[in-house]
């Protein structure tokens, strides 16, 4: 994914899924096509069990499923045999409040702030198609496969989640994109959503400030797969039958959220500490 050709290939491809793809909002009330959000959502919750309205009412107004309902689910997963996995739901689910206060209403790219996106852009799920007469001998022609997590979420966050996984399962911050790297994918991620996005495209003269706008929105969301996926395997580190460590992975791509949020917040440097590997990774120009 780090090759030029194939990172081109894969920002104009995100780009063409975030700027193509509808969002389905939550289904038809009473069998009214698109009725008021207000009251679908009320007869949504009506019917719920308190936790499904939990869910529903995670990130208000916004539609139904998108990441943020995604993790309350997830959370409401979680084991809590012990009194130590009791604590841990508590303090993750205190933290994605959190996390949807500051986040949950992010202006972005999309309808309301949010994309259809594919959300596990890892290596494995990018192929790489052969060329073709027309194609640019500059940017490979690439497929995305396993639509398992796609849902609604900010850009930002899809385009983040892809750039943690250049780091692969050994999660390798020596290979995450640098600064110059991620404002090259952003330009052409930009160049492909404007001209594949429903709505009427932006004016050229507007792409450098959405350019800035979009990397500044990178750059604040980074920490956020690491909470995702964290959560995500504590849950398989208790069902799945896969030989792979998720315990532990659980606790590195936690830990990414936590080197964030000290690095955001300025408790790193305020305590004297070295700033992790992936914090320094990431201000590489």
């Amino acid at each position: 994914m780090r090759r030029e050709v194939v990172r081109r290939g894969i920002a104009r491809k995100l780009g063409e899924w975030h700027g193509a793809l509808p969002i389905e909002s939550t289904p038809p009330v009473d069998g009214v096509e698109n009725p008021d959000e207000e009251r679908q959502l009320h007869a949504l919750a009506t019917k719920a069990s308190p936790r499904s309205r939990k869910v529903i009412s995670t990130a208000p107004g916004k539609v139904i499923p998108n990441l943020w309902t995604v993790m309350q689910k997830w959370i409401f997963a979680l084991p809590t045999r012990t009194e130590v996995e009791k604590a841990r739901k508590d303090e993750l689910q205190q933290e994605l409040e959190r996390i949807v206060l500051e986040f949950g209403n992010f202006p972005g790219l999309g309808d309301h702030g949010l994309v259809f996106g594919h959300c596990d852009l890892l290596s494995g799920n990018v192929i790489i198609r052969p060329s073709q007469p027309a194609d640019p001998a500059d940017v490979a022609p690439v497929s995305f496969i396993d639509y398992e997590y796609a849902t609604p979420v900010p850009a930002a966050f899809d385009i983040a989640n892809h750039f943690a996984e250049w780091g692969g399962f050994d999660c390798d911050y020596n290979v995450l994109p640098t600064r110059s790297q991620r404002r090259a994918f952003i330009a052409d991620y930009l160049d492909s959503y404007c001209s594949f996005m429903n709505d009427e495209p932006h004016p050229t003269s507007e792409l450098p400030s959405l350019q800035r706008q979009l990397f500044d929105a990178v750059d604040h969301f980074r920490g956020i797969p690491g909470f995702y996926w964290g959560i995500w395997a504590l849950i398989q580190a208790t069902i799945s039958q896969i030989d792979f460590d998720y315990a532990s992975y659980a606790e590195v791509r936690l830990g990414e959220y936590r080197d964030w949020r000290a690095e955001e917040g300025g408790s790193r440097e305020s305590s004297g500490k070295e700033m992790p590997l992936r914090e320094r990774r990431w201000a590489e120009e």
